[in-house]
C-alpha cells in the first residue's frame, strides 16, 4: 500500500509506526525508498535506527509547544540546547 501510494507521486506522505510488523530486509528497503524520496515524510517511530537515516528535521510536539530542528535524529538527542528547551517544556 505505501509503495503504491508513493509511486502517485504525492507532495506529503504520513506514516505512523511504518516498520512494525516488517522485516529486517523489508525495513533497509524501505529506509532506502524513503530517503530517496523527494516529497516531504511525516512521521513517527519507535526505530532510532529508522528515525537516524529518513529524518532530516526533528519537530517534537511538547505540552508547552513544538521544538522544531533542522538536524538529524542523534544530532537532534545530542544537542545541548534542545536539551535546554525540553527541560523549560515539560517543567
Amino acid at each position: 500500500m505505501i509503495s503504491r501510494m508513493m509511486l502517485q507521486n504525492p507532495n506529503v506522505i504520513m506514516l505512523d509506526q511504518p516498520t512494525n510488523h516488517l522485516d529486517l530486509e523489508s525495513i533497509q528497503s524501505f529506509n532506502e525508498q524513503c530517503s530517496d524520496y523527494k516529497g516531504i515524510v511525516l512521521l513517527t517511530s519507535h526505530d532510532h535506527t529508522f528515525m537516524q537515516t529518513v529524518a532530516n528535521r526533528v519537530i517534537e510536539l511538547t505540552p508547552k509547544g513544538i521544538i522544531d530542528r533542522l538536524m538529524s535524529f542523534d544530532e537532534y538527542l545530542a544537542d545541548d540546547r534542545v536539551k535546554q528547551l525540553r527541560s523549560e517544556m515539560y517543567s
